[in-house]
């Protein structure tokens, strides 16, 4: 077996335009919030520059770069995890969701997994003589 043969086949250009987004809206945030880049990089542990070029959305910024100064400002961080979770599974990740509020979306996601793992261990914890949709008296 080649080593193309085994490895998948992956699309790496939506990382650019998450990247891209991200520090747009980073940017956006921190200059709603009045907050220089000098101010913000400090609180990161960053320089000035890594900040501008992780605002600008150049490729070489880190990804997790882009989610620690979207967690300090605050923001939902739905524009850079549902586009990733698309990419994963080979779906295209809507384009004008980027720059909608997704925390609601991410709220429903939440609650989907939330009540899986719950339903997972209902099953777990059940006897197997407990008949179908019954909880142990509940």
């Amino acid at each position: 077996m080649s080593s193309t043969e085994r490895f998948a086949i992956v699309d790496l250009s939506p990382l650019k335009l998450i990247k891209k987004i991200a520090g747009e809206l980073i940017r956006q945030e921190r200059k709603q919030r009045q907050i220089t880049q000098s101010e913000l990089s400090e609180e990161m542990g960053f320089s000035p520059r890594w900040l501008r070029e992780m605002e600008a959305g150049a490729p070489s910024t880190r990804l997790e770069d882009h989610f620690v100064a979207t967690l300090r400002l605050g923001q939902s961080v739905g524009h850079i995890v549902l586009p990733l979770l698309c990419m994963a599974h080979g779906i295209r990740f809507p384009q004008h969701l980027f720059y909608e509020d997704l925390s609601g979306l991410e709220r429903k996601c939440i609650e989907l997994i939330a009540e899986a793992a719950i339903n997972s261990l209902k099953q777990d914890l059940s006897p197997q003589w407990w008949p179908s949709g019954e909880s142990g008296g509940n």
